[in-house]
């Protein structure tokens, strides 16, 4: 079976599988943290863009106080909005995390995209999203000059501060990494990106593995989390394949659970989003059964190279801008 950890080149240890925090409502972001702390989850994945830290951060205290765990046996993911690329900006917005989540410090820092905007001042507005201007007529992105290696040289000033122990990023190709690692003195620990059986990235994945950079899935079971925001139909959930469904038949599991295990089986952590606290125990067990060779390779085989996560799409349907990532 797949250690529940893995180890980062600094030497400190992810937890593989993790709660994903992108959507889950305010209201409900405190008690579902607390739950999933209890339920025995020790890596939360968080996001400034996400507007909920503040709520994450009160279920964390509320777990700490409870002795669900302690600090140190948690690990805590956030990730720098596009907004506070520049140089100057980098360590107020890892502050700013950090006082809304209530810790001394982050686990691990994420470049949340490629992609620098016009900096938004906190008092005007936060998190800041996307658009430069709400109230505009026709609101859109409006992009900043902010080449990414400046933005690299702020966020390895933060683990020189001990503010953040490992750092990385999201939503970066091959291109972007061959380019990151030839100037970086704090070597990028985690990618994350988009990984399920519809988008396997194999290429990714294999180069990320060659040069000691681990990988995280975000949107792990595909179709699941898009569908109610119209960015993807509902007959494209991935847990509907005869080939998931066979497996998780022939193992007693849920398809979830199936191509949950397929991800961590690659050799990715996986950080699903839930706010079904029944679901919680359901993500988390997958250390008690192994896909065989064959099962990993017919559900690899489902990929069609299908992003649900596509800024160069969503960009236009929803900001009124082109703003394309992935060619």
């Amino acid at each position: 079976m797949a250690n529940r950890d893995i180890a980062l080149p600094g030497g400190d240890r992810m937890p593989l599988v993790g709660l994903g925090l992108w959507k889950v409502p305010r209201p409900a972001a405190a008690a579902l943290t607390e739950a999933a702390v209890s339920a025995g989850y020790r890596h939360l994945d968080c996001a400034c863009d996400y507007g909920n830290e503040a709520e994450v951060g009160a279920g964390v205290r509320a777990a700490l106080a409870a002795g669900a765990c302690r600090r140190g046996e948690l690990w805590v993911t956030s990730k720098l909005w596009n907004t506070y690329h520049a140089p100057q900006h980098v360590r107020p917005a890892a502050e700013r995390t950090l006082h809304d989540l209530g810790l001394d410090y982050l686990d691990l820092y994420l470049i949340h995209f490629p992609i620098a905007q016009q900096f938004v001042p906190f008092e005007r507005r936060y998190p800041p999203g996307w658009f430069a201007d709400p109230g505009d007529p026709r609101p859109r992105v409006r992009f900043a000059s902010v080449p990414l290696h400046e933005t690299w040289r702020a966020m390895e000033d933060l683990v020189t501060s001990g503010l953040v122990r490992n750092i990385g990023v999201c939503n970066y190709n091959t291109a972007l990494l061959r380019d990151l690692l030839s100037y970086a003195r704090v070597l990028p620990a985690v990618l994350q990106v988009e990984l399920h059986p519809y988008l396997t990235q194999p290429k990714l994945v294999r180069f990320c593995h060659e040069a000691g950079i681990e990988v995280t899935a975000f949107s792990p079971l595909g179709a699941l989390s898009y569908v109610p925001i119209g960015m993807a139909a509902a007959g494209e959930s991935v847990l509907e394949q005869p080939v998931v469904r066979a497996a998780a038949a022939r193992h007693g599991r849920t398809p979830a659970q199936v191509v949950l295990r397929w991800g961590v089986q690659r050799g990715t952590a996986v950080v699903p989003k839930t706010s079904r606290p029944e679901r919680l125990a359901e993500n988390l067990a997958l250390f008690d059964f192994e896909l065989t060779a064959e099962e990993v390779a017919a559900i690899s085989g489902l990929d069609r190279g299908r992003r649900f996560n596509d800024p160069g799409v969503f960009g236009e349907e929803a900001f009124n801008t082109f703003c394309p990532i992935y060619d």
